[in-house]
């Protein structure tokens, strides 16, 4: 079988169809092997249920076990530990499915590359290596082995014990002299089920670090920047796109931020209102995550803005002098009527295509971008409003500011 980074001969922009941040790497293969996994992602249903199910359906069963399900001896029994159900039930599933979206719309971006004629021909071999090398450090082992010390070193003994285990009697730990013991369902929880979870997590980080290290390589490469192009940004609006992308991963990020708070305030009497600093926080990270790599075109853009204001500003004047000299300074022409000279709408044209040159962004993030990002990321944060207000309160706000 070829591989999935191997390039295509036969696409009309070699290896670009072969781009993909998801298909490769040591996991992949081994899912693939498990049947959980293909080189066109069909499997996704399988591959989630079986996943969440691995994660969450032995904490079930050990917690019903030791009789810590539903009530006991415990002050945070299994069923009522929302934040565990939100993460492995909602949250694990949305990294997964993910996926799919990713897959297909990155690679479409990649092509772009090649369709708007963006890349010159002399540079086509340096953006090639830059996805093969990609590519290469997608499949990397050493990295994925890398990424797995990392969640049991960091992200399970300092992040989740330090910062998100309650600090009360659950199905999960008990409370001791000498700190917390794990249950049988608390060994599980800390050595499989979150390592799962966590794992596939810093896993999308560390994609979404290659897709920078992609595209600032590409921001090495002179690229054929039009500033009169009606997008707005060059022709490279289309990297906005990124947004859409990246949707699911960045509304992950608010069900897992909405486990935790949920936990904070319906089990420890916290309030939502105590939490503004850290929800803006996790915004502002995934309006940096997906956005923030697409600044590396900014010198180039403004570059080509420059360049765009000084050739289109040239060119306008020798025509506006020219028209100048024609209408009014020489002998009009008697043989043509200025009523519906094309001149004249010659000149609005040009001044149109000045316009654009003057105000094509150097940015190619829209607003458009931003709200997506934003509203993706705040959206699992909803339901937790209800413990602010009443439903039939929150519906009359909302009404009151749409309406």
């Amino acid at each position: 079988m070829q591989p999935p980074s191997a390039p295509n001969r036969a696409s009309p922009f070699p290896i670009t169809t072969d781009f993909s941040l998801v298909i490769g790497g040591p996991l992949f293969q081994i899912l693939r092997r498990l049947h959980l996994e293909d080189d066109a992602l069909t499997l996704l249903k399988r591959r989630i249920v079986i996943i969440s199910l691995a994660a969450w359906a032995p904490l079930l069963l050990l917690s019903a076990v030791e009789g810590r399900l539903w009530g006991g001896e415990v002050e945070v029994p299994f069923l009522r530990d929302i934040s565990t159900h939100i993460r492995f039930l909602i949250g694990l599933p949305l990294l997964i499915a993910a996926e799919l979206i990713v897959h297909q719309r990155v690679r479409g971006l990649v092509e772009q590359f090649f369709e708007r004629d963006l890349i010159p021909e002399t540079a086509r071999d340096r953006f090639s290596e830059a996805i093969a090398s990609a590519m290469r450090l997608r499949d990397s082992v050493i990295a994925e082995l890398l990424l797995v010390a990392f969640v049991y070193a960091v992200g399970v003994t300092v992040i989740w014990r330090q910062f998100i285990a309650l600090d009360v009697s659950t199905w999960y730990t008990i409370p001791g002299p000498g700190g917390g013991v794990l249950t049988v369902a608390g060994l599980w929880f800390c050595y499989a089920s979150l390592p799962i979870s966590q794992f596939l997590l810093v896993r999308w980080y560390f994609r979404l670090f290659i897709w920078a290290r992609f595209l600032w390589q590409v921001s090495r490469i002179k690229l054929r920047i039009l500033p009169i192009h009606p997008d707005g940004v060059g022709g490279l609006a289309f990297l906005g796109g990124i947004a859409h992308a990246l949707t699911l991963l960045a509304a992950t990020h608010g069900v897992l931020l909405a486990a935790v708070l949920a936990d904070a305030i319906l089990l420890a009497g916290a309030s939502l209102a105590d939490y503004k600093l850290e929800i803006a926080v996790i915004v502002a990270f995934m309006l940096l995550m997906v956005l923030g790599p697409l600044l590396v075109f900014t010198p180039q853009l403004a570059a080509a803005k420059r360049r765009g204001n000084r050739e289109y500003g040239a060119f306008a004047q020798s025509y506006a002098r020219g028209f100048d000299a024609k209408w009014l300074r020489d002998d009009p022409p008697q043989s043509e009527p200025l009523l519906g000279t094309a001149d004249i709408q010659s000149m609005a044209d040009l001044n149109n295509v000045v316009s654009v040159v003057r105000g094509m962004q150097i940015v190619p993030v829209t607003k458009q971008a931003v709200t997506q990002v934003t509203l993706a990321t705040l959206a699992p944060l909803a339901p937790l409003l209800l413990t602010m207000m009443p439903l039939e309160e929150l519906l009359k706000v909302l009404l009151g500011v749409v309406m």
